[in-house]
C-alpha cells in the first residue's frame, strides 16, 4: 500500500522537480540583477529589502526607503521578516542571500503545480489536471518573474492557489476545524500580501452561497472563520495603533499608490515620479513630514487630482485594465526602446489571456456554480491596479487558475474535435461494411 501511494504521488514530484530546476537555470543568468550596489543596494528587495535590513540590524520594523526614517507600516510584516532571516543568516544584501531568497521563490514557485493541479483536477477532471501542473512547470512567467525580483508576489501566488483549492473543499460540509485552517490562512494570507484582500468577500460569499443553497450550515463556520483571521491580524494592527497612535489595518501607503494612478507621465504606465522614489523633492517630503503624514497627503493630492479630471482618470484607468490583461501600453518608440520585449509579451499576455476567457466559457458551460468561482477571482483581484498603478508582475497571483481555464480550453477543444471525428469515423467503417 505505501509503494503504491508513491507512485500515485510521482507524477506531482516531477512537476515540481521539473519546475524547480527551470526556475534555478534561469535564476543563474539573472541573480547578479539583485547585486546591483547603486543606491545602496536598492534593488535588492527594493522596500522590503531595506525593512528586512532595519529588521537585521536590530532597528526594528522601520526605514522601507533611502535613510532611517523611523516606524513604518508601508509594508506587512510576514515578507520583510522572510527576508531578514535570511539576511541574519548569509548576510545583508549578500550574494549567499540573494542565492537562498531567489532560491526559495523558485521553489515557492515550483510548489504551485500542486494546488493547480488538484483544484484543476477537482473541477475539470485529471487530462486537464496533469497538462496544467506542467504547464505551471514551463510557464514563462511562472520561471521568470520569481528569479527577477525579491518579494511577496510569489509567495502571495501559492497561497491564494491554496485557498481556491480549499475553497473548492469547504463548499461541501467540512469540519470546524477546516474553517479554523482557512481563517488562519487567510489572516497570514493578507500579512503576506494585503491585496489578496479584494478577492476574500467575493470567495467567502461564494462557499456560503453554495452551502445554503444545499441547506447546509454556514453561518457559524464562517464566523468561526473570521475569528481565525482576525486573531491572526490584531497582533498587527496592535503593533500599528501602539505605533503611530491610529489605526492602521495593514498597510499605510493607500494614498500613494492612489497617487500614482493620477496625472503623471502617461508614455509609460509607471508613474513613479510622482513619489520619493526618483523625485528628490518627494523624498524631502516625505522625511520632512514622515511616513503617515506624507501618505494623507498623497491621498488628498490623488482625490484633487480625480475630481479636477475625471475624464482623464477614467481612461486612464481603462489603458491600465488593457495593460494588465494584454501587456499593451504603447506602441511609440521610445517607449519600446525602453520595453524591447513588449511586442512578444504582448502576443503571449493577450492570447494567454484570451484561451483563458475560452476556457471559463467553458467551464460555465460544464457547471455554473463552479466556473462562477474562477470568475469572481479574476474578476475581483485586479480592479485596485487598474485605478492605482499596473506594474507587471501585479496579476501574477491569478495566473495559476487562468493556467487551469487556458488548458481546460485547448483540452476541451481537443476532446470536442476527437468527438466530431468518432461519429464520421463509424459512419465510414458501415459504408465499408
Amino acid at each position: 500500500m505505501m509503494l503504491r501511494g508513491t507512485l500515485k504521488l510521482k507524477p506531482y514530484i516531477l512537476m515540481v522537480l521539473a519546475a524547480l530546476v527551470i526556475r534555478l537555470a534561469v535564476m543563474g543568468f539573472l541573480y547578479p540583477e539583485q547585486l546591483d550596489p547603486e543606491r545602496d543596494h536598492w534593488r535588492f528587495g527594493y522596500e522590503t529589502g531595506r525593512i528586512a535590513r532595519s529588521i537585521a540590524l536590530g532597528q526594528g520594523f522601520s526605514s522601507p526607503l533611502f535613510a532611517d526614517t523611523g516606524p513604518t507600516a508601508w509594508m506587512t510584516p510576514v515578507y520583510p521578516y522572510f527576508v531578514a532571516g535570511v539576511f541574519r543568516l548569509f548576510g545583508i544584501y549578500s550574494t549567499t542571500s540573494a542565492f537562498v531568497l531567489l532560491s526559495l521563490q523558485s521553489l515557492i514557485s515550483a510548489l504551485n503545480c500542486l494546488p493547480i493541479f488538484f483544484f484543476a483536477r477537482r473541477c475539470f477532471g485529471d487530462r486537464v489536471a496533469k497538462w496544467a501542473g506542467w504547464t505551471w512547470a514551463f510557464f514563462p512567467y511562472g520561471i521568470y518573474f520569481p528569479v527577477e525580483r525579491i518579494w511577496e508576489t510569489w509567495l502571495a501566488t501559492l497561497l491564494l492557489s491554496v485557498l481556491f483549492l480549499m475553497a473548492l473543499k469547504l463548499e461541501q460540509p467540512a469540519r470546524l476545524w477546516a474553517w479554523v485552517g482557512f481563517g488562519l490562512l487567510w489572516g497570514g494570507t493578507a500579512l503576506t500580501s494585503p491585496a489578496m484582500l479584494a478577492v476574500l468577500p467575493f470567495v467567502g460569499g461564494w462557499i456560503c452561497y453554495r452551502l445554503y443553497r444545499r441547506g447546509q450550515r454556514w453561518f457559524i463556520p464562517s464566523a468561526v472563520a473570521a475569528l481565525a483571521f482576525m486573531a491572526v491580524v490584531s497582533p498587527w494592527f496592535i503593533r500599528n495603533y501602539r505605533t503611530f497612535h491610529q489605526f492602521v489595518p495593514f498597510r499605510d501607503n493607500m494614498g500613494l499608490v492612489l497617487r500614482l494612478g493620477t496625472k503623471g507621465t502617461t508614455s509609460d504606465w509607471a508613474t513613479y515620479e510622482l513619489g520619493p522614489w526618483h523625485n528628490d523633492a518627494e523624498w524631502r517630503e516625505f522625511v520632512q513630514m514622515g511616513e503617515l503624514a506624507y501618505m494623507a497627503r498623497k491621498k488628498q493630492q490623488a482625490v484633487e487630482a480625480i475630481a479636477a479630471d475625471p475624464g482623464w482618470y477614467v481612461w486612464t484607468s481603462f489603458r491600465r485594465a488593457v495593460f494588465l490583461w494584454t501587456g499593451y501600453w504603447s506602441f511609440a518608440r521610445d517607449y519600446l526602446a525602453e520595453e524591447p520585449l513588449d511586442p512578444p509579451n504582448i502576443l503571449f499576455c493577450a492570447s494567454f489571456t484570451v484561451l483563458a476567457a475560452v476556457g471559463l466559457w467553458r467551464a460555465f458551460q460544464k457547471d455554473a456554480g463552479v466556473a462562477m468561482l474562477y470568475a469572481l477571482v479574476l474578476f475581483s483581484f485586479p480592479i485596485i491596479y487598474y485605478i492605482t498603478s499596473p506594474e507587471v508582475y501585479y496579476r501574477r497571483p491569478i495566473d495559476p487558475m487562468m493556467v487551469a481555464l487556458a488548458v481546460y480550453a485547448v483540452t476541451r477543444r481537443r476532446a470536442s474535435s476527437q468527438d466530431e471525428k468518432a461519429p464520421a469515423a463509424a459512419l465510414v467503417a458501415a459504408d465499408h461494411s
